[in-house]
């Protein structure tokens, strides 16, 4: 994997784009071959409409909300939603918890109880007291069955993991169909298959969120990768207000609230866009400890405090 920041490309003939809204994000598919782009876009759409069927919890006829009438009892899933479970499972053993999949009803007390674009930006106090009890070890899972038992009482939110177990599988099944590179990226979560274009992909990195088009409005820098993935996690992007208290989406599972964290933004590159991703999430929560934690992971990253200062490691470039 290549992490040289100089590395700068131009729009070139052998790469071609196509970007639109879907899962409550922005959505790009790149793909070495023109002729492949149209077929690309309508598979990626497709996976992305099976994913929100199963996984979503703004839809009350989605999977993951009709496994509340049967919590407590084996019930028998769709390949997609257990492999989003066991996506989730694995970010929670891989970090000891702190990417936790059983917070759905912490983050539903906060006010994200609905597709984000509709969050009310503001509203009153919360008066709650969130006691979070981490139970994710009681999920039951048999993958090979597709059966799931989800206790009593515990609300799922696969959010923190879905998007990104969702870029590497498509990217890969693009990849072998139409037999050309892919880079597939769900906003902040990027996967690539294939043959990399020459000098591999090149990716904007940034601390803020925005249109990576236009000039960012914290530190960025380009940076290139040839096979896996890369994820940024940002206390930035999806935020609100109760009652004068600053809420994001990014929860400590110790607290049931929004983590207080040290860094504003943290981004990955690991062996695929899960695995960066759950780092990245992690990094966020666990604050003081993930700059050394990621570094004996050998994991490259680029962590930025909240008032702008820049870590970087395991050659990241600085």
């Amino acid at each position: 994997m290549s992490t040289t920041s100089t590395l700068r490309r131009t729009k070139s003939a052998r790469l071609h784009a196509s970007a639109w809204g879907a899962i409550g994000t922005t959505v790009r598919i790149i793909v070495t071959d023109a002729a492949q782009l149209d077929s690309a876009r309508a598979m990626l759409a497709d996976d992305l409409a099976i994913l929100d069927a199963a996984c979503s919890r703004f839809r009350p006829d989605s999977e993951l909300m009709q496994l509340r009438a049967n919590a407590g009892q084996p019930t028998t899933i769709s390949s997609v939603l257990a492999g989003a479970i066991r996506a989730a499972l694995r970010g929670a053993q891989l970090t000891d918890g702190d990417v936790d999949p059983t917070l759905g009803r912490a983050i539903e007390t906060l006010g994200y109880d609905r597709d984000f674009a509709t969050v009310p930006t503001h509203g009153g106090a919360l008066r709650v007291t969130i006691r979070h009890i981490p139970r994710w070890r009681q999920i039951e899972l048999d993958e090979a069955a597709c059966l799931l038992t989800v206790p009593v009482g515990m609300r799922l939110d696969l959010g923190a993991t879905a998007k990104a177990w969702a870029a590497d599988r498509s990217a890969e099944r693009i990849a072998e169909a139409l037999s050309c590179g892919v880079l597939v990226s769900l906003g902040g979560d990027i996967a690539v298959a294939g043959e990399a274009p020459r000098g591999g992909w090149s990716i904007r990195v940034q601390d803020v969120t925005g249109d990576p088009h236009t000039p960012s409005a914290g530190p960025s820098g380009l940076i290139a990768i040839t096979k896996g993935g890369l994820a940024t996690s940002s206390t930035t992007a999806r935020r609100w207000q109760r009652g004068g208290d600053i809420m994001h989406h990014i929860l400590d599972p110790r607290t049931g609230r929004p983590a207080d964290s040290i860094w504003r933004t943290v981004s990955v590159a690991a062996g695929s866009a899960l695995d960066a991703n759950i780092a990245s999430t992690a990094g966020i929560i666990r604050g003081h400890r993930a700059a050394g934690w990621l570094a004996k992971l050998g994991l490259p990253a680029l962590l930025v405090t909240v008032d702008g200062s820049v870590t970087t490691i395991a050659g990241w470039p600085a």
